[in-house]
């Protein structure tokens, strides 16, 4: 009688395949539409700015009008109170004016304003915007209750760091010979060869090249999803994650004596470095002096300096970006790191091509279960 086939050892490499099918396929709708959502929304301000017809400026001789004089233009047309002032430092762009109509409600309306001949234009709800909306919500919660689309995403995203760390391993060859014939393969897709291994090489080489941004999303993501997770990250920083939204304010008095945002302006200009966009929040409840923000004018864009000053235009607070450790660097710049928004459109059209391939996975990968189930 012939011998009986010797049953093959259950490797680590086995187990990773397995576990790297078997995860995939039951997360890949989830992560599917996940990454769909994101690859549309890596372009969210240029696809708004498209559809937003907005007005060229027109230079004109002389010195732009007064914000305190543009203001009382701007409220004359919308009535309401102005919480944030933007300044471009571009010459050539309009202010923005952000109004608030309703005291209750978060937010405000964006009214764009030609500092020199005092046109206004409102920044009206497009096609676009709905289109964008609902893409956010399906990329944060899969358009369902906050409470119980978040943690799914949440959960699949932990799937998506588990794929791309299995699919790390699987991409190298089973027996390793550091020699570059046997890694070749991984790094190339055999365009002249059957669908299958065309299929199987986008899946594969695609994926590899892609893994380091995919992960890097997935980790800043999951702070969306997760308190304990944020919570986490910040011990494992040293930095508090998100930590601008709850700063606490110096407490101030309002008082009779109350500077313009013009006099803010002066102040900022010849006391400090305006390279970039200058951003002033107006007096309110949360603080009743002026929080201003100076925009460094490099590629990173949560780079920033916060000067705090009473409504009599006394400093109270500085916070320069150059005087932040790289841990509250990293945690100040989660957002614009899980967007590919830090280092401007070469980070984002980086995290774009990402996006894509990772909307395959799912699609390629499905590919080559189906086909070695009919193989077997």
């Amino acid at each position: 009688m012939a011998k009986a086939k010797q049953k093959q050892a259950y490797t680590f490499r086995k187990l990773m395949n397995d576990l790297h099918l078997w995860v995939g396929l039951i997360s890949g709708i989830i992560l599917f539409l996940v990454c769909l959502s994101g690859t549309i929304l890596t372009y969210e301000h240029e696809l708004k700015s498209l559809f937003q017809p907005t007005k060229k400026i027109q230079i004109e001789n002389g010195e732009p009008q007064s914000i305190a004089a543009l203001s009382t233009i701007v409220v004359e047309e919308f009535p309401g109170t102005i919480t944030y002032v933007k300044l471009p430092k571009n010459k050539e762009k309009a202010y923005e004016f952000t109004i608030k109509e309703d005291p209750t409600k978060r937010g405000g309306k964006t009214i764009l304003v030609n500092p020199y001949n005092a046109t206004i234009q409102e920044l009206t709800e497009t096609p676009i915007d709905g289109f964008l909306f609902t893409m956010f919500k399906l990329h944060r919660w899969l358009l369902l209750d906050t409470k119980i689309g978040r943690p799914i995403v949440g959960v699949a995203t932990i799937c998506f760091v588990f794929l791309s760390l299995s699919g790390i391993i699987l991409w190298f060859p089973k027996k390793l010979k550091w020699k570059w014939s046997r890694f070749k393969p991984g790094f190339t897709i055999k365009t002249k060869a059957n669908w299958k291994r065309i299929n199987h090489d986008l899946h594969n080489t695609l994926g590899f090249y892609a893994c380091i941004f995919l992960l890097i999303m997935a980790l800043t993501g999951l702070c969306w999803s997760f308190g304990w997770y944020k919570d986490g990250l910040s011990n494992v920083l040293n930095a508090q994650v998100f930590g601008s939204r709850n700063q606490e304010m110096p407490v101030t008095i309002a008082s009779d004596k109350a500077i313009s945002v013009d006099d803010i302006v002066s102040l900022l200009k010849s006391n400090y470095k305006t390279k970039g966009d200058i951003g002033i929040s107006l007096p309110g409840k949360r603080f009743e002096g002026f929080s201003t923000y100076l925009y460094h004018s490099g590629l990173n864009t949560s780079a920033y300096d916060q000067i705090l000053f009473s409504d009599q235009g006394k400093v109270l607070e500085e916070h320069f970006y150059a005087d932040k450790s790289f841990n509250q660097k990293i945690a100040d710049a989660i957002r614009p790191i899980h967007t590919g928004e830090i280092f401007g459109g070469i980070s984002k059209f980086i995290y774009f091509l990402a996006c894509l391939i990772a909307t395959s996975l799912p699609i390629t990968g499905t590919l080559i279960w189906i086909n070695k189930m009919k193989k077997k």
